[in-house]
C-alpha cells in the first residue's frame, strides 16, 4: 500500500488548494483516509478523515467550514479541498491510511502515511 500526496504550493492567506492522496495497492473502501499537517515546530494535529464505507466524514475545529475532504473511487483518490486559507495553515500536510476510523480519529495513529506535501500561506 502507497500513498502520494500532491497539490501543495504557496498561496496566499485567503486563497485556496486543493490537495490530492492517491492509494495504490488497496481499496479506499478498505481505509479510512485521514490528512495530517505538522508545522515547524510543531506537533503533528488530525485534519479531516473520510470512511466510505461508513459514510463518516470529520474535520478538527480550526478548518470546519474551509477545508472539505472528499474521494474518487475510479480515481482511488482523496482530496482536500482547502479554502480561506490562513498563515497558520502553513504545514507539511500528510495523507494516511487506517485500517479503523478509531485508530486513526481518536488514536491518531496509522498503518500507511504518505511523504507529505508543503502548504504555505502568506500574510
Amino acid at each position: 500500500v502507497q500513498l502520494v500526496e500532491s497539490g501543495g504550493g504557496l498561496v496566499q492567506a485567503g486563497g485556496s488548494l486543493r490537495l490530492s492522496c492517491v492509494l495504490s495497492g488497496a481499496s479506499l473502501d478498505d481505509y479510512t483516509i485521514g490528512w495530517f499537517r505538522q508545522a515547524p515546530g510543531k506537533e503533528r494535529e488530525r485534519v479531516s478523515c473520510i470512511n466510505r464505507r461508513q459514510g463518516d466524514i470529520r474535520y478538527v475545529d480550526s478548518v470546519k467550514g474551509r477545508f472539505t475532504i472528499s474521494s474518487d473511487n475510479a480515481k482511488s483518490t482523496v482530496y482536500l479541498q482547502m479554502n480561506s486559507l490562513k498563515p497558520e495553515d502553513t504545514a507539511v500536510y500528510y495523507c494516511a491510511a487506517a485500517g479503523a476510523l478509531f485508530k486513526l480519529w481518536h488514536l491518531e495513529r496509522s498503518e500507511y502515511w504518505g511523504q507529505g506535501t508543503q502548504v504555505t500561506v502568506s500574510s
